[in-house]
């Protein structure tokens, strides 16, 4: 699921958008968020890792939000059904065609 952003905003960038998930090793790692997807009645979100140079090619990550306990906090959980995966990103394709330069996939 690569892509390239035409828009070279560059880092000076503000960042309004940056949600901090920790990894399964407990590190912090940033990722801008893109969009919010709604499938089958559940949401997925889009993310992007935020990289040290934002104008090399990118891979999206797609977690699916789950509620908590908590009115003011959601979870995302890593989603293993790769016919989902595709159709999220598709959805995600269609609606930010303009906006980017999606590479196709080299399987």
């Amino acid at each position: 699921m690569d892509f390239e952003n035409e828009e070279n905003t560059g880092a000076e960038e503000e960042f309004d958008n940056i949600i901090v998930l920790n990894d399964e090793d407990g590190k912090e790692v940033q990722f801008e968020f893109l969009d919010l997807i709604e499938l089958d009645d559940e949401e997925y979100v889009v993310l992007l890792p935020v990289e040290e140079n934002p104008e090399e090619t990118g891979e999206v990550v797609i977690l699916k939000v789950e509620d908590t306990d908590s009115e003011s906090e959601e979870s995302y959980v890593s989603v293993d059904d790769q016919d989902t995966l595709n159709r999220v990103f598709d959805m995600f394709k269609e609606k930010f065609k303009d906006e980017f330069n999606f590479l196709e996939n080299e399987e």
